[in-house]
Formats: C-alpha cells, sequence, structure tokens
C-alpha cells in the first residue's frame, strides 16, 4: 500500500497566490506601456497621412478635371454623331422625294416619315445653332413632297377608278332579279311584276362588285393618311369627291338612269312612263344593294384610322347620283296624279320602305343626314300622293258619268275595271296597311282597308245604279244591275276580299242581286203571262168551269185566238230582243233561263190544254198555236246570249 500525499500546508497556500498576484500586475503595466507606444506611434501615421493628402489634393483636382473633360467630349461626338446621322438620313429623304414617288411609292412615303422625324428632332434641339434653318429647309422640302403626293393620290385612285358595267352588275344580282338580256332597258321588269320583285328581292342575296383592286387600297391608304397627317384634309376630300363622284354617275348613267323633272314626266305618255317606274325600282335596288354598298366599302377601308373623312367622303360622293335617283321619285310623287298611277306608287312606296333600312346603315353619320333625310322624305311623298290617289279614285268611281250604256246590260266596263283594280289592290296589303300607318298611327290598319274596299264598292254601286237609268226597258235596267252586282258578288268570294269585306257583305249583296232578278221578270213577264190567264175569256160561270181539268165552255173561241195571237207576238219580240241581252256568268244565266221557264211554260201548257182545241176545230190552227212547250223552252235556251 502506498504512503498518501498531504496537502500543503494553509501557509504555503497564500503563498502562491501572492506570487501569481505580483506576475499579473508587471503584466498589466507592461500591457499599458505597449498601447501608450502604439498610441504614439499611430498619431505619428495619422500626422504623416494628413500631410500626404493636402500634398495629393492638386492632383486629384486636375485628374477628376481631366476625366469631366473626358466625358463631355463623349457626350460632344455621340451629339454630334446623331446630328450627323440626321443629316445623312435627310440627304437620303430628299434624294428619294426629289425623285418622285412612282417609282418607289413605300419607300417615297417612309422618307417622308423620316423628314417629319427630323424636324421634330431639330424643333426639340435648339442648341444646335443652324437647327432653326435646318427645319426651315425641311418643311419646304416637306411641303414638296405633300404635293407630290397628292398628285400620286390622285393619278393612282383616277387609274383604277373605273365605271361598273351594266353586265357586271347584274352578275351581283340574285338570279331571280337579273334581266333576261344585257341591255339596260330589260332590266326593267314589267310594272305589273314589281311588286312580286318586291317579295322575291327583300330577302335575296346581294354580291356588291369590287369598286378598287385590294391589292391598291393599302396604298391609297397611306397616301390619304399622309396627306391629313400634313394638314391635306381637304384637298384629300375634294381629290376623293371630284373622282369617284364623276365614275359612280357614269356607272348609273351606262345603266340606263336619267335625271327627269316633274315637266319632263308630264310629257312622257303613260305607257312609257310606266316603264320607266319599274326600272327605276330596278335601278334603286342596283344603287343602294350594290353601288352604294360597294362604295361605302371602299370608303372604310381607304380611310381607316380617319373617322373625319369617312362619313364625309361618301356624303360628297353619293350626293350627285342620289338626287339624281330621288329627282324621279320626286317628280313622280309631284306630278298629276290619276287613278292608274296608284300601284306604280305603291310599288315606288315599296321599294323605298325596303331599302329604307340599308340607307340608314350606309348613309349613317352627321355627315349624311341630307341624303337619310331626302328619302325618308320621298317616302313619305310617295305614301301621300298615293293615299290622295286612293281617294281620288273612290270619288272618281262615284262621280264617273261615262254616257255610253252597254247595250246589251252585261258587266259594265267601269265594273270590271274597279273589281280588277280591287283586286290588285289586295296585292298590296301588306303595303297598304304600312301606308294607312303613316297617317293614323294606333288605328288598326286590318279595318282601315275593309273601309276604303267597302266604300269603294258602294260608289261603284251607286254609279250602276245611276247609268241603269239611261235603259228605257225596266227589264234591262233590272239585267244589268243583277249582272254587275253578280260580278261583284263573285270577284269578292273568289279573292282575299271576302276576308275583309266578310261573308255579311257577300250575303247582303247576294240577296240584292236575287232581288234584281225577281224585278227582271215581274218587268218583262207580267205582260205576256197575262195573255195566258184565263180572266176574261170564261162566262161568269166558267171560272168554275176552269178547273174541271180542259173543260173551255163558255170561252169566246175569238178571243181565245186573239190571246195566243198576242202571245205569239209578244213572246217572239221578246225572243228577238233578249236574246241580243247578255247574262256573261252561266250559272246566273242558266238559273235566270229556268226561273222564267218555271213560269212560262206551265202556263202556256195549262192554256193550250183547256182551250186550244177552240183553236184546233178552226181553220189554220198553227197561225195561232205557233209553238209546243218544248219550241218555247228551246228558244228560252237562245236568251242572253248577247246574239246580234
Amino acid at each position: 500500500m502506498g504512503v498518501p500525499i498531504l496537502p500543503p500546508p494553509p501557509a504555503t497556500m497564500a503563498d502562491n497566490l501572492s506570487d501569481k498576484a505580483v506576475v499579473m500586475r508587471e503584466s498589466l503595466l507592461k500591457s499599458q506601456s505597449i498601447a501608450d507606444k502604439m498610441v504614439s506611434i499611430l498619431g505619428s501615421f495619422d500626422h504623416r497621412l494628413s500631410a500626404l493628402e493636402t500634398a495629393m489634393r492638386p492632383t486629384q483636382i486636375r485628374t477628376h478635371a481631366i476625366r469631366r473633360a473626358h466625358e463631355n467630349i463623349d457626350k460632344t461626338l455621340k451629339a454630334a454623331n446623331v446630328i450627323l446621322d440626321r443629316f445623312d438620313l435627310s440627304r437620303e429623304a430628299e434624294a428619294k422625294i426629289l425623285r418622285g414617288p412612282h417609282e418607289d411609292l413605300e419607300g417615297y412615303l417612309d422618307s417622308i416619315e423620316q423628314l417629319r422625324s427630323n424636324i421634330r428632332f431639330f424643333t426639340n434641339n435648339k442648341t444646335f445653332k443652324s437647327s432653326d434653318g435646318v427645319v426651315s429647309h425641311a418643311n419646304n422640302l416637306l411641303s414638296k413632297a405633300i404635293s407630290k403626293l397628292e398628285h400620286e393620290f390622285k393619278q393612282l385612285l383616277s387609274s383604277y377608278s373605273k365605271p361598273v358595267e351594266p353586265d357586271r352588275l347584274y352578275e351581283c344580282l340574285p338570279n331571280s332579279l337579273r334581266p333576261s338580256s344585257g341591255s339596260p332597258e330589260s332590266s326593267g321588269k314589267n310594272p305589273s311584276n314589281s311588286h312580286t320583285d318586291h317579295i322575291t328581292a327583300e330577302n335575296a342575296v346581294y354580291n356588291p362588285p369590287v369598286l378598287i383592286p385590294p391589292r391598291v387600297l393599302p396604298l391609297l391608304h397611306y397616301l390619304a393618311q399622309h396627306m391629313v397627317q400634313a394638314g391635306h384634309t381637304q384637298q384629300c376630300l375634294i381629290i376623293y369627291r371630284d373622282t369617284r363622284s364623276q365614275v359612280l354617275q357614269e356607272s348609273l348613267h351606262q345603266l340606263g338612269v336619267e335625271k327627269l323633272s316633274k315637266d319632263d314626266v308630264q310629257k312622257i305618255q303613260w305607257e312609257v312612263l310606266e316603264l320607266k317606274i319599274g326600272t327605276w325600282i330596278h335601278f334603286m335596288r342596283i344603287a343602294v344593294k350594290l353601288l352604294f354598298a360597294a362604295e361605302r366599302k371602299v370608303c372604310d377601308q381607304m380611310f381607316e384610322g380617319i373617322e373625319s373623312l369617312k362619313d364625309q367622303c361618301f356624303a360628297e360622293v353619293t350626293k350627285g347620283s342620289v338626287a339624281m335617283l330621288l329627282s324621279f321619285g320626286d317628280a313622280i310623287a309631284k306630278s298629276k296624279r290619276s287613278p292608274e298611277k296608284l300601284f306604280v306608287l305603291l310599288d315606288m312606296y315599296e321599294i323605298m320602305r325596303e331599302l329604307h333600312s340599308e340607307i340608314g346603315t350606309l348613309f349613317s353619320g352627321k355627315a349624311c343626314k341630307e341624303t337619310r333625310d331626302a328619302a325618308l322624305g320621298l317616302t313619305k311623298r310617295l305614301a301621300l300622293t298615293a293615299k290622295e290617289t286612293f281617294g281620288d279614285f273612290e270619288e272618281a268611281v262615284e262621280k264617273d258619268a261615262t254616257k255610253t250604256a252597254v247595250a246589251d246590260g252585261t258587266v259594265h266596263p267601269l265594273t270590271s275595271y274597279v273589281i280588277n283594280y280591287v283586286k290588285f289592290l289586295f296585292d298590296y296589303q301588306s303595303t297598304l296597311k304600312q301606308l294607312f300607318q303613316e297617317f293614323e298611327k294606333g288605328d288598326d290598319s286590318n279595318s282601315q282597308l275593309a273601309s276604303v274596299t267597302m266604300r269603294i264598292m258602294q260608289a261603284l254601286q251607286t254609279n250602276l245604279e245611276g247609268k241603269s237609268k239611261q235603259y228605257k226597258d225596266p227589264a234591262l235596267t233590272n239585267l244589268f244591275l243583277m249582272n254587275n252586282i253578280h260580278y261583284m258578288v263573285r270577284s269578292v268570294r273568289r279573292s282575299e276580299a271576302k276576308d275583309l269585306l266578310g261573308d255579311d257583305w257577300v250575303q247582303r249583296h247576294r240577296r240584292i242581286v236575287q232581288q234584281h232578278a225577281n224585278q227582271y221578270k215581274r218587268n218583262a213577264w207580267t205582260k205576256i203571262l197575262q195573255c195566258l190567264s184565263i180572266q176574261g175569256l170564261t162566262s161568269s160561270g166558267g171560272g168554275s168551269a176552269g178547273g174541271d181539268g180542259g173543260n173551255s165552255s163558255g170561252a169566246s173561241r175569238a178571243l181565245v185566238k186573239d190571246r195566243l195571237k198576242i202571245f205569239n207576238l209578244q213572246f217572239e219580240e221578246l225572243h228577238q230582243r233578249q236574246s241580243q241581252w247578255t247574262v256573261p256568268d252561266s250559272e246566273l244565266r242558266e238559273s235566270l233561263r229556268l226561273a222564267v221557264a218555271e213560269v212560262l211554260l206551265p202556263a202556256y201548257r195549262s192554256f193550250i190544254k183547256r182551250f186550244g182545241v177552240l183553236v184546233e176545230n178552226g181553220k189554220t190552227p198553227h197561225k195561232y198555236i205557233r209553238y209546243t212547250a218544248d219550241d218555247l223552252d228551246r228558244m228560252l235556251g237562245e236568251f242572253f246570249e248577247g246574239k246580234t
């Protein structure tokens, strides 16, 4: 086992700690001394650096000045280079401008843009001493450039602006509206078909012609744009208007459009004028749906982005052509009214209504207001003239003073004319309803048309009653009225007028026809039937004998002969006269013959059966009994045939 180490005694530990404290104190004193020396050395460095900085300051100033001088030189050189580049570009632009735009139009336009850029540059750089002179020279050059540009615009537009030939226009029409031949005259349909054309044309597809090649339009657009930017808007408008308006009018002229005044219209014979109206309707469609539509497309493309010119140019170009077309319609609307003009007026009103929305679309904008107003004004004038002509017709029917009576009592020409007129009117039902609404807003257009039609029918009936009084024979008066009113009823029943006038009107007038038929029988046959009466033939007791089946006792042979003689004369006279009369409707004619036969033949058979024996037993019985009942029936079959 090892010997344990004992700790030092307390006195020894205290000595160790004291020694360590002394060592530490000495170290601190040494560090302080070193620090003081370092501070002294650093202070010496600071003094030396300050002296060095003072000595270096002039050098630094010179160096900074040199650096700034270099920078200024660089800036000046760069500025000089920019100006020199501008001069180079100006010289290049000037050379191209002096050569003109014809060889290289796009390069010419680029040169103008470069010139404008240079003007802006030198205007904003007044530090360059000669900038004012450069700007002045550039402006003079730009003015010359724009002047050449105007000439190029005019030349290019003129060279590609040609009238559209009629054949080419016809190819753009729907098949249903193309003329049978290529001549302008054949483009006008028969006026009687104009209403049908209107219905066909309203929803048809039209293909407006290309007026200027698509490859040329962008160039013209750039030219116009540069002219406007140069402040030459008015010159651009004038060039475009003068060139395109002349071409448009020439296209219409080749088509056959002519400008006619009211006086010109009054001098033209109706047949010729009617054809001209038909062609005018056709021309209006071609002008609006093809030529004006194509012209609007050219304007919109050429002046895209130049809103101030779009509408104004279109308005100026089309102004003369629109005036030429509308002047004819205006002349017709203001010309002397006559019944036969009503249908062409309605045709003209229809085409203006058909084109109304397209005119509003094409001629939109403030610049086109005058054209829109002119078209609307013509539509209203046509409507008013048609309405007044309608009123004139009603009055003319009632007051028709034709003295020439129809000798055979047939349908009067006035009746067939009026009925055909009314039938034609019903082809224009929708147009007439629209026309009535122009003047009487809110009223039922159906009831207005029915009212007008009834008034015309009543006016006709009143006139016919007056004409019937020209006949000396009352029976012919009744036959005449029966024929004419029956014609009215039959025509109404077979047309759309029936739905408008109603069954009540038809039934009422059928009763009038029957009344005149009955009155005819009384006036024509009462006298001859009296010859077959037993009154005055028998004695006072003979009346009762007459009912015993043929007993002629009490009858005077002489009276019987006299009655038969009178009957023969009267029947032959009736046959001769009434076989010249006419009942044109076969059904009515047969029913009237049957009605006469049902009265005459039984009376004749009865008379011959009862009193014929008195004659047959005498001399020459055939002198008195000339006809059998079958003979009379056969001869009645010759009545109302209009034989001469």
